[in-house]
């Protein structure tokens, strides 16, 4: 297995987690707060795939999916605190979007060599993420860091234990 191998990898078993525990959410129950002072999974679900198309910019200028106008705007962080459902997508349309912000990421992954992946990454991530190869890490972690968040919520719905 190689770099490219295990970051797809890891993207793909994220994907996976959190396609689980959205199965059963209604788009309703994506604008329940899993607690106290936590985004709704609406506006997080938002927020994962504008994050991971500004990284994928970050590190690979043009590879990015092309989200709908204002997409990003709606899901930024003056707009965390937003409870009204007509302002944001159904889960529907963020699955959807989440494929095809994956599809970009692993296309421009699948170009890079090992020594891309060892390049330098953007200066404003470098102190946490200093190279090409942990930007694409991160990109590929970052729905798990959210996905315990919607633990608690589904045991506050009833819904069953899925993984």
């Amino acid at each position: 297995m190689n770099a490219q191998d295990a970051i797809r990898g890891t993207l793909e078993t994220g994907s996976m987690v959190l396609n689980s525990y959205l199965g059963d959410l209604s788009d309703a129950e994506l604008m329940r707060r899993p607690g106290k002072g936590c985004n709704h999974i609406a506006w997080q679900l938002g927020h994962l795939i504008s994050a991971e198309c500004d990284l994928l910019e970050s590190i690979c200028p043009g590879a990015a999916a092309k989200l709908p106008e204002g997409f990003a705007e709606k899901h930024s962080k003056g707009t965390c605190g937003e409870d009204d459902a007509s302002k944001f997508c159904t889960k529907a349309e963020y699955l959807e979007l989440f494929e095809k912000v994956h599809a970009a990421t692993l296309v421009a992954l699948q170009k890079m060599s090992e020594a891309d992946l060892d390049a330098e990454g953007p200066e404003k991530f470098r102190e946490m993420f200093p190279t090409v190869g942990s930007i694409f890490i991160l990109i590929a972690s970052h729905g798990m860091m959210h996905a315990g968040q919607l633990v608690p919520l589904r045991r506050e719905l009833g819904k069953p234990v899925v993984i």
